[in-house]
């Protein structure tokens, strides 16, 4: 099972761009998760009648969002989190805007495991959005995961907005205390490692150099200055079934490339 994870940066976008049918013919995903769609369901010339589809759509127009595509019909799918997680951690409008109608989390349970995609909020370069983020959203996120393990194993992805440690971006050194590099930031990230879960790619790869994201400024992707803020985590019990995992920084289109995971599930029955 071949399960794909882009931020697309605006779907109309990278429809027009010609790069989305491609992409999808190319690699040919069983799942693809996808983020930033900004768009509302039927807003985008999507022809993929092998796939259902799943979105969460942004209340903003033209903001945010998360879709699923999938060749199998899941058993169940939620969007955002359970009102009682979301109660429990306080998430409300910030001053931006509520982040439950920003269209920022879907959940699809199939039978051997959960899916779980997610648009994590940007913290912003002046950390306007930091609170949100490290004491809110990320623990409950977590739970929002944990929650789902206790049924199945769960297969987490998404744009994170984090990269985190210093082999996953270019300059760590200069980028210390920014956004996307706070120690608010990666701790979040650490407590999902901490919980169980796995970072797929460094299962397979390790240094520094694999980005799936580039700043649209000063050649960034040309010259490979990047960030890998783009992630597939899995629950231990699936560790085993992992049997490869990928960034595919030549597929064009976003600022950001798709991620990839390969399960072979019959590894853990």
């Amino acid at each position: 099972m071949k399960i794909y994870s882009w931020n697309v940066n605006g779907i109309r976008a990278v429809i027009r761009k010609d790069e989305f049918g491609p992409f999808v013919a190319g690699h040919q995903p069983d799942i693809l998760c996808l983020q930033e769609t900004k768009a509302q369901q039927g807003q985008a010339e999507i022809d993929l009648p092998d796939y259902e589809e799943y979105w969460n759509s942004a209340e903003r127009k033209g903001y945010s969002g998360t879709a699923i595509f999938t060749r199998k019909k899941p058993v169940a799918v939620l969007n955002d989190f359970a009102e009682d997680i979301s109660l429990r951690h306080g998430l409300s409008d910030d001053g931006y805007g509520d982040p439950l109608s920003e269209g920022r989390v879907i959940s699809a349970e199939y039978e051997d495991f959960f899916l779980v995609t997610s648009y994590v909020p940007n913290s912003k370069r002046d950390l306007s959005r930091l609170d949100l983020r490290h004491r809110h959203w990320d623990p409950a996120l977590l739970e929002h995961l944990r929650t789902l393990e206790k049924s199945k194993p769960v297969v987490f992805c998404g744009d994170m907005n984090v990269a985190h440690t210093e082999d996953d971006l270019a300059n760590p050194e200069a980028n210390v205390g920014e956004h996307g590099f706070t120690d608010e930031e990666r701790h979040g990230f650490q407590n999902l490692l901490d919980a169980g879960f796995v970072d797929t790619f460094r299962m397979f790869t390790d240094g520094n150099g694999h980005y799936s994201w580039w700043s649209m400024m000063t050649r960034a992707r040309e010259r490979n200055v990047g960030w890998r803020i783009d992630y597939f985590l899995v629950s231990a019990a699936l560790k085993e079934a992992v049997v490869g995992a990928g960034i595919h920084a030549d597929v064009m289109g976003s600022d950001h490339c798709p991620v990839s995971i390969e399960l072979d599930l019959q590894r853990v029955v």
